[in-house]
């Protein structure tokens, strides 16, 4: 019964807003075992299309279709799906390192400024790097079964970072189904803080709306985004998901992180002393979070459903940044987003092997495959921000 639930939710979450793709394409990408969770499906069909009738899928360039499953099938003949125990054990076994040094340089050190700056700099770098790792199980992408892969998650995403696993297969893979598409990723959902894009900074100044000085968001950016989203919205956002739709599981796994915190550090700093540094360190890990997260997405092509293919879709909304040895390890391999985007349940410590696969079919079928260094993203991120608010604003005064 347990095994029937993890299936069902697994479904219903990784099939949201799937419809208007080639479904084959975005199920076969979420899936690790489909044959499997195709059972499932079949009480959902309500009939097929005749030949005749309107599709969404008709315009679709067929030869690209298939010139990508035939792409798919070439990376599992090369066990491009297969996991590396060693790689994901080293990485969670770095993290725990992470935390028993923060522990032992409190303890041998004492509480000083300088002593308590670098623990924040140990902590953040343990949770952003826990932060990928819980990615990777979240994706189905380290054990064979979905089962497994769902328990280690709520483990990592609960006790190592205390959040929800529920909470974030419920908006990741929205995004993941549709990335940069207005109403239907949640990540592109600004709360009318920013405007996105070429489209919607028109619309909204057509209309003129003015919630805030739009043509100056590349510079509130600073204040809003990278310092609040972790420490603020998510922390709300998570909590208040969790107790609203009963997550009772991810909410002791939760717990279970705040009481190893506080036991940790409390007779250091006191309650207030650890909670303040607990924020810190979530101030200083929204940062991180966010110019990694957003380096691969806000500049790049921000729209309504215009109904692509699978790889069309991905690859307008994502772009990679160049590999290094810390790039991979600062981004958690996410430099790697087109190919991640394309197989995200394929272990992140392949991407660079079925890279040039992918590159060569964008090529050949005229699909901007983009590439850039860690810093220019970075700049993107403010320069396409800068670009949206400059259309809003050309639109609120002239249209």
């Amino acid at each position: 019964m347990a095994r029937f639930w993890l299936i069902l939710v697994d479904l219903l979450l990784n099939l949201t807003c799937l419809l208007p793709f080639s479904l084959q394409d975005a199920f076969q990408a979420f899936h690790i075992n489909p044959t499997l969770v195709q059972k499932f499906l079949k009480p959902l069909l309500i009939g097929e299309l005749a030949p005749g009738e309107p599709s969404q899928d008709r315009d679709k360039n067929s030869q690209l279709v298939e010139d990508f499953r035939t792409l798919r099938k070439t990376a599992e003949e090369m066990n491009l799906f297969r996991a590396s125990p060693l790689f994901f054990s080293l990485y969670l076994g770095h993290i725990i390192a992470l935390e028993v040094l923060a522990w032992l340089m409190v303890s041998y050190c004492g509480t000083g400024w300088i002593t308590t700056l670098i623990l924040a700099c140990i902590l953040t770098t343990s949770q952003a790097q826990a932060g990928w790792l819980q990615h990777d199980f979240g994706h189905l992408s380290v054990f064979k079964k979905s089962s497994w892969n769902h328990i280690v998650h709520k483990f990592v995403i609960g006790h190592l970072k205390g959040a929800s696993a529920n909470w974030w297969n419920h908006r990741h893979f929205q995004h993941h189904a549709k990335p940069n598409i207005f109403k239907k990723d949640p990540d592109v959902n600004m709360l009318h803080i920013f405007v996105l894009g070429d489209t919607q900074p028109v619309e909204y100044g057509k209309k003129k709306l003015k919630y805030l000085p739009y043509n100056h968001q590349h510079e509130y950016f600073f204040l809003i985004f990278p310092p609040l989203l972790i420490p603020v919205y998510f922390q709300i956002q998570i909590i208040s998901t969790m107790i609203r739709r009963r997550f009772w599981a991810d909410l002791a796994w939760a717990i279970s992180y705040y009481m190893r915190y506080f036991i940790t550090y409390i007779p250091f700093y006191g309650v207030l002393g650890s909670l303040c540094l607990l924020t810190f360190v979530r101030f200083l890990e929204s940062h991180w979070f966010v110019w990694v997260t957003q380096m691969n997405h806000i500049p790049m092509e921000i729209d309504s459903e215009k109904h692509r293919d699978w790889l069309s879709s991905q690859v307008a909304a994502t772009c990679n940044i160049e590999q290094s040895f810390f790039n991979d390890w600062f981004t958690g391999h996410l430099n790697f987003q087109i190919e991640h985007h394309l197989f995200p349940t394929m272990p992140r410590h392949n991407f660079w092997k079925v890279k040039p696969l992918v590159k060569s079919l964008c090529a050949k079928y005229g699909v901007q495959y983009e590439e850039k260094p860690l810093g220019k993203a970075f700049v993107d991120i403010v320069g396409s921000l800068k670009k949206s608010g400059d259309l809003w604003l050309d639109a609120y005064l002239h249209k």
